[in-house]
């Protein structure tokens, strides 16, 4: 297995992908995800590949974490190329295969939202405006073959299991791998080493996304995995810790919303996310306020904050 890091200025640093089954006779050659479109991330790509041996056209299969510009950008491009089949979640499909409305509906529910959270104009039209800008990110089609939780995809010797882990994208999941005697999983942006992937704000479509957040870490923990290979910097020693770890920042952070509310009631939250996290500026006026929306809903949900036409009340 070869871990190749590439560019990604527009989102959350350099991304990782990773390259599997290259040389083995039995084994599809498979590539996990596969950075943002753009010609400087293709061409890092193609010389990574090189650099162990594998030709992109060579390539069987690619495996995606999530719809994320920054993880299945490039897929179409691969599979145009190469050939390969390219397999994801079924509930982000549409998004990759970019099937009838799908991605104008994405852009609408992100507009509709950006309302909801209380954005002042010129905050909303500058991160329309970097949408905008960015939206050829997302790449070429592909034609996909969707998956569920539970089903396997063939990796020669390997067996990889799919794992539906939702909350930062609707459709994410991990790849389950048992060699070398290591229970291993590449698990996109389900859980990170260095910061939180981010709830709410990274994909309107999930509803009640922090909960839902919340229940897939537990499952990472359930999963009892010697090392996830992450879609961000470098490999996870300790997943179920970090699991375990970031639910605990989520609590914290539930406890810090809860009080800003106190304070500035009604709140809206564009409101809680200032208080949260300060000024934001590019794809952050997306996540800071969809972060304040994910704990303000669940508490919400839990009877501790009420919703009126004026923002979040104490409940």
């Amino acid at each position: 297995m070869h871990h190749i890091q590439l560019s990604n200025t527009a989102f959350e640093g350099r991304n990782s992908v990773y390259v599997l089954g290259d040389g083995d006779a039995d084994a599809p050659t498979t590539l996990v995800d596969t950075g943002v479109a753009t010609p400087g991330v293709d061409a890092e790509l193609r010389d990574a590949l090189d650099g162990v041996g594998v030709a992109l056209a060579a390539l069987d299969r690619v495996l995606l974490t999530h719809w994320h510009h920054d993880h299945a950008g490039l897929a179409g491009a691969v599979q145009a190329e190469s050939g390969a089949d390219v397999f994801v979640h079924e509930a982000d499909a549409d998004l990759v295969a970019q099937r009838g409305s799908a991605r104008e509906d994405l852009y609408d529910a992100q507009e509709a939202a950006l309302y909801d959270w209380g954005l002042p104009d010129d905050e909303r039209e500058g991160l329309l405006a970097f949408n905008d800008e960015h939206r050829g990110l997302r790449g070429d089609p592909a034609d996909v073959t969707e998956l569920t939780d539970g089903d396997t995809v063939a990796l020669g010797r390997y067996e990889a299991e799919v794992v539906h882990l939702p909350g930062h994208a609707a459709g994410l999941v991990a790849y389950v791998v048992e060699r070398g005697g290591r229970r291993e999983a590449f698990v996109g942006d389900a859980v990170l080493p260095k910061y939180t992937p981010n709830v709410g704000g990274a994909d309107v479509r999930v509803e009640r996304p922090l909960a839902q957040y919340l229940d897939s870490l537990e499952r990472v923990q359930s999963l009892d995995l010697d090392r996830a290979w992450p879609g961000h910097r470098g490999p996870i020693f300790a997943p179920s810790e970090r699991a375990r770890d970031i639910a605990a920042h989520h609590e914290e952070r539930t406890a810090r919303v809860e009080e800003a509310v106190a304070d500035l009631a009604p709140a809206t939250a564009w409101e809680v996310s200032a208080a949260l996290f300060g000024s934001l500026s590019g794809i952050h006026v997306l996540h800071g306020p969809g972060e304040a929306f994910a704990h303000l809903d669940h508490l919400v949900r839990e009877g501790v904050l009420a919703e009126t036409e004026d923002g979040y009340v104490p409940g």
